[in-house]
Order: C-alpha cells, then sequence, then structure tokens
C-alpha cells in the first residue's frame, strides 16, 4: 500500500478493502464504473462484487465507459451479478447471457450515456466506482488510463469509492482535459479547435462527503490482443492509403490530412499502421481510443498529436509507455467520451472516421452490432458519433469469411442497420473500395458490386441487382430474397449453396 498517494487527509481513514467496498452494493441499484476499452476500469471493486453475488442473489445496473477489462465482465455475468448492462462490452460469457435474455444490455452510442444520466434519463447512480492513480490535496481524482464517463460518474453518484492503482506511475498526470459540459438549453460550446486543445482541469472534481472508501490495488490494465496483420487486413490498408494519396493529389487534403479517428481491433491497427507506408506528416488524432499504432506513428514523427478517451494498447506498448512517460505526455491528451465524442467538435475540425463493419449492403447501409439481426456483438460503441459528423466516414470489412468463404460481408441487404447510407462514404474490403460520395442508390450499388464484392458472390449479388431493377423504385429490392442469404447461412452453414442454387 502507497498511502502517500493520499494527499487529502480526510480521506486516510477511508482505506477499505474491496470486500467492504462490495458489501455497500444492494440489489438492483445502479453503479458506475470506470473503464473504457479495458483501460482504467475496477480491478479490486467489481472482481470482488462477483465473488460476492456468486454466494447471494443480488445483482446490479452496471454502466461503464466502454469494454471492461480481464475476466470482470465474465465474472460478473456467470455469477448473475448484472440485472442490465451498459452502454458496449466485448465479452463472449457476458454476449451470451445477452443473447439469451438473461442480462438486458442496452446499446448506445458512447458520447449519449453521459448525457442520458445528466438529464436523468436513466436511474440515478447510487454508487461509483473509480480508478485513480493518486488524489491531489482538495481530494480530486488523478485518472489512469481512461476517463470514459468517470466525471460525469463522480458528479451524480450518491457514494464515491476511489480505487488506487499503485501499477501506474506516480507521474502518470497532466495529459487528461476534465470538463463536463453545462445545463440545457443555455450550456456553452466545447471551445476544441484543434486536437490539442485543452479546455478543462486534469482533475475529477468529487466532493469528499460522497467519498465512501479508498480501496488500494495493484493489477495493470488488461493488454489489448497482439495480433499481426494478414493479407486481408494489408490489402484493405493499401487501398485506403491510395485513397488519401489520391485525396491529396486532387488537392481535397493535404499531406497532413485532417485529424484520424479508427476503431478499434486488427482491421483499425493496420489501417493506422499503413499511414507509416505513404507521404504523411504532420498527421493528428481525435479519437476514442490510443492503440499500439498510435504510438508507432508519434515515434515515426508521422504523427503530431493525439486526443482520446483512453489507452488501449498490448502489454509492450503499455510497459514502454510507462516507462518513458514524459517522452508522450506532450503529444496525448485524454478526454471524457462525451467530449471526445461529441458530434459539435466531431464536425467543426473535420474528422476522418474509419470504423469497422459486420456487414454492408449494395446501398452503403452498415450493420456493426448484430449477427443474422438478432445476436448483438459488442455494441455501435463509438462508431455512430463519428460517422454522422464526420468530414469522410469510411467502413472497412473483409468480404468473406469462414472456411471455404461460407459467409459474404457484402450483402443484397444488411440484417440490422446501424448506419444509413446517409451516413457513409467510402466502403473497403480486401477487393478495393467504392467510393460513394455523390451517387445515387443505383449508382452506390454498381461501386459497391464492382470494388467490394469477392468474386465467389459477385456474379449471384449482381444477378439479385438487377433482377430488382427491372420490378424498380429509387433503391431496388427483391423483398423476398433480401434475407435470403442470411437464412442460408443459418440453415445450411453457408451462403454459397445460395448462389449455387440461383446460378444453376
Amino acid at each position: 500500500m502507497q498511502i502517500d498517494r493520499i494527499k487529502y487527509q480526510g480521506y486516510k481513514d477511508k482505506i477499505i478493502t474491496a470486500e467492504q467496498a462490495a458489501a455497500l452494493f444492494k440489489d438492483k441499484m445502479t453503479v458506475g464504473s470506470s473503464g473504457f476499452t479495458k483501460a482504467g476500469d475496477s480491478k479490486a471493486v467489481l472482481p470482488a462484487f462477483a465473488t460476492r453475488a456468486a454466494n447471494e442473489d443480488i445483482a446490479i445496473t452496471l454502466i461503464t465507459g466502454a469494454s471492461l477489462g480481464h475476466t470482470t465482465d465474465s465474472d460478473l455475468a456467470r455469477a448473475d451479478a448484472l440485472y442490465k448492462r451498459m452502454p458496449f462490452q466485448v465479452d463472449s460469457v457476458l454476449r451470451e447471457k445477452i443473447n439469451n435474455g438473461s442480462v438486458f444490455f442496452i446499446d448506445q452510442h458512447l458520447s449519449e450515456t453521459a448525457e442520458l444520466l445528466n438529464n436523468k434519463h436513466l436511474p440515478p447512480l447510487d454508487i461509483a466506482i473509480i480508478e485513480a492513480s493518486q488524489i491531489d490535496s482538495q481530494g480530486n481524482i488523478i485518472p489512469t488510463t481512461s476517463i470514459g464517463n468517470s466525471a460525469t460518474f463522480a458528479k451524480l453518484a450518491n457514494k464515491v469509492i476511489i480505487e488506487i492503482n499503485t501499477s501506474i506511475p506516480i507521474n502518470f498526470k497532466g495529459i487528461h482535459d476534465i470538463v463536463i459540459p453545462g445545463e440545457y438549453p443555455v450550456r456553452d460550446i466545447l471551445p476544441i479547435t484543434s486536437v490539442n486543445t485543452r479546455i478543462g482541469k486534469e482533475y475529477i472534481h468529487v466532493d469528499p462527503e460522497k467519498v465512501a472508501g479508498i480501496v488500494f490495488t495493484e493489477l495493470p490494465d488488461s493488454p489489448a490482443q497482439e495480433t499481426s496483420s494478414d493479407d486481408k487486413t494489408e490489402a484493405i490498408a493499401n487501398h485506403l492509403i491510395t485513397f488519401f494519396e489520391n485525396e491529396v493529389k486532387s488537392g481535397r487534403l493535404t499531406e497532413s490530412l485532417l485529424p484520424l479517428q479508427a476503431g478499434i481491433g486488427k482491421i483499425a491497427n493496420a489501417v493506422l499502421s499503413g499511414f507509416s507506408k505513404g507521404n504523411f506528416k504532420h498527421l493528428t488524432m481525435y479519437s476514442e481510443v490510443l492503440q499500439d499504432s498510435t504510438f508507432e506513428l508519434i515515434d515515426s514523427g508521422i504523427m503530431d498529436f493525439a486526443s482520446a478517451s483512453s489507452i488501449t494498447v498490448s502489454k509492450s506498448c503499455y510497459d514502454h509507455l510507462m516507462a518513458n512517460f514524459d517522452d508522450y505526455k506532450d503529444k496525448i491528451i485524454l478526454r471524457p467520451q462525451n467530449i471526445s465524442n461529441a458530434p459539435e467538435v466531431i464536425r467543426r475540425l473535420g474528422v476522418i472516421a474509419i470504423n469497422t463493419a459486420i456487414e454492408f449492403d449494395i446501398y452503403g447501409n452498415v450493420n456493426s452490432t448484430h449477427i443474422t439481426g438478432s445476436k448483438m456483438m459488442n455494441g455501435i460503441g463509438g462508431s455512430g458519433d463519428f460517422a454522422r459528423n464526420a468530414y469522410l466516414s469510411i467502413f472497412v470489412c473483409p468480404s468473406v469469411s469462414k472456411q471455404d468463404n461460407a459467409i459474404s460481408h457484402v450483402l443484397p441487404m444488411v440484417s440490422h442497420v446501424d448506419h444509413t447510407e446517409h451516413d457513409v462514404d467510402i466502403l473497403v474490403t480486401e477487393n478495393g473500395l467504392a467510393d460513394l460520395r455523390g451517387l445515387a442508390p443505383r449508382e452506390r450499388a454498381l461501386q459497391i458490386i464492382n470494388n467490394c464484392v469477392h468474386p465467389d458472390y459477385r456474379e449471384v449479388i449482381q444477378s439479385y441487382y438487377e433482377r430488382a431493377c427491372e420490378r424498380g423504385g429509387h433503391t431496388p429490392h427483391l423483398l423476398e430474397e433480401a434475407f435470403s442469404w442470411h437464412l442460408n447461412y443459418v440453415n445450411n452453414g453457408t451462403m454459397k449453396a445460395l448462389c449455387t442454387a440461383e446460378n444453376s
């Protein structure tokens, strides 16, 4: 225990164990926890509550910034400790509980959760759990590797539990920019005019009277999974780099482009890493998550500054960052997620948004969340916040997957719509890039079919489109066939059988 991390005298007699903190929870309470894409999450209190719930009939509504790390969501789900969960998750055990109806899940745009809480559209917060590296002399929280919704949780919760993580170096501060927007209808503008604009404080304010306990932990963040790029992700990245190079040649962009946003995962990392291959310089980022590729671009001198709400990196990158934090302190900033994802700022800065799709259709509608229309994968995250307001809204995904290319991710109609054709500018698979700007639906369809569809499926989807056009309509469809690809996969384990049948 490092009690010197508590600089506020009034908290030194509030040190408790994780089990004592978890004992404060009551059935059907609403709990807010720090944590955004595995970073800065509760590593002691929530696991202790999972252990308690395994032996008691008790469940809570849990609100976070985004996903939790380690096995916390799994442990809570297995213990039936969750009544409702929001706004995002990536855990396979919890996902199964959500899809069988055991846990209610609210899938939200990540910019909206704090707003809904503040506007009392959600139940009041009973308890907030917030990870800190230290507590200043006024009792305020110095956050760790994420901010997420923590500032709003600290403001609104009836009680606050602070987890001090001693694995975080004591010098890990000065990169946080905390601001809570004012009340409607007279809230001020967010005066962020460049990615490195600071508008708030370096700490999260908390009323000392609400602090119910201080818990010490020393567990580092759960590392992002290290996955090397493959032929498909490399091809997607190369198509995008070529596209951006052509945008520079045309005069629509400069070599610095505009601030970049990228979703999490292998494809996003490959795309960002691909910028090191082009003739780009002085890049910037206004995003949700800083990943390995962000620090690679900073280290190479290609990226000047990056703003986000969390740092989610591999163990090797994490260790390097913590050991060399002073070298990055003037190049990164972390903000609350309703600021990192604020539509006002995204549109003002002209952010280029690059996000991952599960599937998209021939008119440009994108499904980011559901498998075969009904089974939740992870959630919409911040992709909608950025797609609707971006200078360029780009979605990427492989054209096919599974053995023998059993699934096509480019379809006549998506089984669930998260991003309509109105919010999508560019679609990319390993086969090519479809630039949809300025195109009517029939023109979009031809671009997508010719550039994005896998050869195994191109002939049959072309046939669908032509037969739909014969029937007419602004956006031609054959409703009796629109979901037949999905149905065939559900019934037969492949979409290819449909192709064979239609071609016979």
